[in-house]
């Protein structure tokens, strides 16, 4: 095969991550909007919405690896749209798809609002992935919530169950952070690991919650609440870091004037 359709291991890595993405909509679908159409349930179905959210997370799992992958091996011509292109099916479609389901099933919800701030968070992920491609940011950050944390933090704001307006304002600002030009740590390191063992505790949470575990509703909207708290908090860290640096640059500045 030619050089430019060779796929590397990064980018089959890459590839479980867009299967994933679509096997979270497929979830959704058929656990959670087809019941709800034909009569059978109301409301959130709790396995389906764990499996899709789950999947989610394994996207995210598989995102963080072929990065590293690609870094120390090597990654094909194709990798970067390949990248692209799975992220917006797995952190854009899928979790917009699940809020667009959410208001349809949901209780207190409004069917065409909810399709509205679906559509704002695919528009959001679609313009941060094209800004992410031709705008070059300093080593080790990124411009904007990275879309997997934005996506997680959007499933994360559905699952808490919170009313209807709230959960509509919560999910507006998670947008408009993925667009920001706030800075945000990329995941090597200490931090991929630890981003890791979030993904991990997150999946158990979810499976506590899905099988009806003591306490499983209430460990779910703690790690929610956990997931939108660390998307609150690591924008003002990072507008702290800024501060401090561009006074730390006019002490500088002035120490050096004759």
């Amino acid at each position: 095969m030619p050089l430019s359709l060779r796929l590397s291991i990064a980018d089959t890595l890459t590839l479980g991550n867009a299967t994933c993405g679509f096997m979270a909509v497929y979830f959704t679908t058929t656990g959670i909007l087809i019941p709800h159409l034909s009569g059978d349930e109301f409301g959130m179905a709790r396995n389906s919405a764990a499996t899709a959210v789950i999947l989610m997370l394994c996207a995210a799992v598989f995102d963080l690896f072929d990065g590293l992958v690609a870094r120390k091996l090597r990654s094909s011509p194709m990798g970067a749209e390949l990248d692209n292109l799975s992220d917006l099916i797995s952190f854009g479609l899928a979790p917009a798809y699940f809020v667009l389901v959410y208001g349809m099933v949901a209780r207190d919800a409004h069917e065409r609002v909810a399709a509205v701030g679906a559509i704002v968070v695919l528009l959001a992920v679609v313009l941060r992935l094209a800004r992410f491609s031709c705008v070059t940011v300093k080593d080790g950050t990124f411009q904007g919530m990275p879309s997997p944390f934005g996506a997680l933090t959007v499933v994360s704001i559905v699952l808490l169950e919170l009313p209807f307006v709230a959960t509509l304002l919560a999910i507006l600002g998670t947008a408009w952070l993925m667009v920001s030009r706030v800075e945000y740590p990329k995941p090597r390191g200490r931090l991929a690991v630890a981003m890791l063992s979030w993904i991990v505790l997150s999946m158990g949470l979810l499976a506590a919650w899905a099988f009806d575990a003591p306490s499983g509703q209430l460990l779910l909207q703690t790690g929610c609440a956990l997931q939108l708290v660390m998307g609150a908090v690591i924008p003002l860290f990072a507008t702290a870091r800024r501060v401090n640096n561009f006074r730390g640059n006019r002490r500088e500045a002035r120490a050096a004037q004759p």
